[in-house]
């Protein structure tokens, strides 16, 4: 029987709340790696305006990125039993996200998060509820081709036990990880059951030292410590200088997508690159092709407020392919 699940997407769901302040706001220390939004304390500070958006976070980021991909997408994640949480459901709902793994949690809130939004970039203020995670039970109908394995709570440890268990018992699911701060200070030996198992892995130049203990972010050192963990594909993100990948045998690197004019707000920009290479990889293209697609949509999002408003399905991708600059490749830098 087959299932109608392509993809499950596992991890912690919220509203978000932007603020976007005034630019009379202060950065401190701005040309440093320790950067700091300043405000007069005990003022009324005014702010230009509030947005809300419902049902994000990682993991519910990527689920609404596969539907729009064209996938059957579900979500597993927790909310409370309060208005929030309606307004999650319905937002998934629109975005043809299947729920059925959306626990309602009676006498729970649904996370709520602050996002202090200052010219192109946001402060988070998060606060997260404690929820009982354990993984439902998957029958044959349910059961997914991949699953997505992002943001979690520092309480959730169990549960990715639960899931490198799962992987084991059914070999045919491939498992993608996109790990967030919790996850990673959880530190790799914790988690090695997941990195063994792991299909496909995503991080930042700097979370991949952290991860792999790497002395050195020299790319190919990284890729190679993410393969003896067990990570048979390996993605690590560069920011401005774009993206790397690895299958193992080759390492690609891939530049940017023009941005059409200067980003308005980046939230999102790498769970949209993550979703739509594991998407593209769904759909039956071969990893270096993925690495082409997945620019796109990150260009795409934060042209818009939010992780999701600015998200592209196959067609528009399709068409920005087409109008590519001729050096929009990935360029092999090891193996043959």
């Amino acid at each position: 029987m087959k299932s109608r699940i392509d993809i499950l997407s596992i991890g912690d769901t919220a509203t978000d709340a932007f603020i976007q302040l005034e630019p009379s706001v202060r950065v401190d220390d701005a040309d440093t790696d320790d950067p700091r939004l300043s405000l007069p304390y005990g003022a009324k500070i005014p702010f230009l305006q509030a947005i809300i958006v419902p049902a994000v976070a990682n993991a519910a980021n990527a689920a609404v990125s596969f539907a729009k991909l064209g996938l059957r997408s579900a979500l597993f994640a927790n909310i409370g039993d309060d208005h929030n949480g309606q307004e999650i459901l319905q937002a998934l709902h629109a975005s043809k996200v299947q729920t059925q793994f959306v626990r309602i949690n009676r006498g729970k809130k649904t996370n709520y998060h602050y996002l202090l939004w200052y010219k192109t970039d946001r402060t988070q203020l998060m606060n997260f509820e404690h929820y009982d995670w354990h993984l439902p039970e998957l029958h044959s109908i349910d059961r997914p081709a991949w699953i997505y394995l992002s943001r979690l709570g520092g309480d959730t440890l169990p549960l990715h036990h639960q899931i490198a268990k799962y992987v084991k018992a059914y070999p045919e699911t491939k498992l993608v990880f996109q790990p967030d701060r919790f996850q990673i200070d959880f530190g790799t030996h914790k988690l090695a059951d997941i990195y063994a198992r792991t299909y496909l892995v995503f991080c930042n130049r700097e979370e991949a030292v952290k991860i792999t203990g790497s002395p050195t972010d020299h790319i190919p050192e990284l890729m190679l410590r993410f393969h003896k963990l067990g990570s048979q594909n390996v993605v690590i993100t560069d920011g401005p200088d774009g993206s790397y990948c690895s299958d193992g045998n080759r390492i690609w690197s891939m530049r940017t997508y023009p941005d059409p004019k200067p980003p308005l707000e980046r939230t999102g920009a790498g769970d949209a690159f993550a979703s739509t290479v594991t998407a593209a990889l769904v759909l039956g293209k071969p990893l270096e092709e993925a690495m082409r697609w997945a620019p796109i949509n990150s260009m795409s999002v934060v042209q818009a407020v939010g992780a999701q408003a600015g998200l592209l399905n196959v067609s528009q991708i399709n068409r920005l392919l087409e109008h590519a600059p001729a050096d929009y490749m990935p360029k092999i830098i090891e193996g043959k």
